[in-house]
């Protein structure tokens, strides 16, 4: 069975199911948290939802990445070596994983996340090496076309592909 190419949803009007807070990261006030996942990447390491909260504040640890836009309301957020930072309709922030972030909701805030797991280093290290080979792969076909067209003689194109690897 295929998927479809491509997913969408109305992000103001989907409605959403109860997602409590862990009672344990609520420092002030009664917040009341709700969630709708509305899509996911093919992996399964990326998915899209949108979450609502009433006023409080409350610590939130990211186990994965996390990228927000605010779609209503405000949120107050502060982590770690980070100064404060109000967040509202348009604003977008990335939230590290592996890391607590405080989070002081005033009234009401409704926000589009795209969360992505963090992947282990037995897969993330040759991934990165292989997007690093593409790129110098990817320098030294230019620069073999740049001497194809310039005619630099052939003694220089070691130098030009020694400072394209350097960088």
């Amino acid at each position: 069975m295929s998927r479809a190419p491509f997913d969408a949803a109305s992000l103001a009007s989907l409605d959403l199911d109860p997602a409590p807070i862990r009672p344990e990261w609520i420092m002030e006030g009664q917040p009341v948290a709700r969630c709708r996942h509305w899509s996911g990447s093919s992996d399964g390491t990326t998915s899209a939802m949108v979450w609502d909260c009433t006023a409080g504040r409350f610590r939130w640890f990211f186990g994965g990445d996390e990228i927000v836009h605010i779609i209503e309301g405000e949120v107050i957020v502060s982590g770690e070596g980070t100064a404060t930072r109000r967040l509202g309709p348009g604003d977008a922030a990335l939230f590290r994983a592996g890391t607590w972030s405080t989070w002081h909701v005033p009234h009401y805030v409704r926000k589009h996340a795209i969360c992505r797991d963090s992947l282990p280093a037995a897969i993330t290290l040759p991934l990165r090496a292989t997007r690093r080979a593409a790129r110098i792969l990817s320098r030294i076909r230019e620069a073999l076309a740049s001497r194809a067209t310039l005619h630099l003689p052939a003694g220089r194109l070691p130098l030009a592909l020694a400072v394209l690897l350097a960088a």
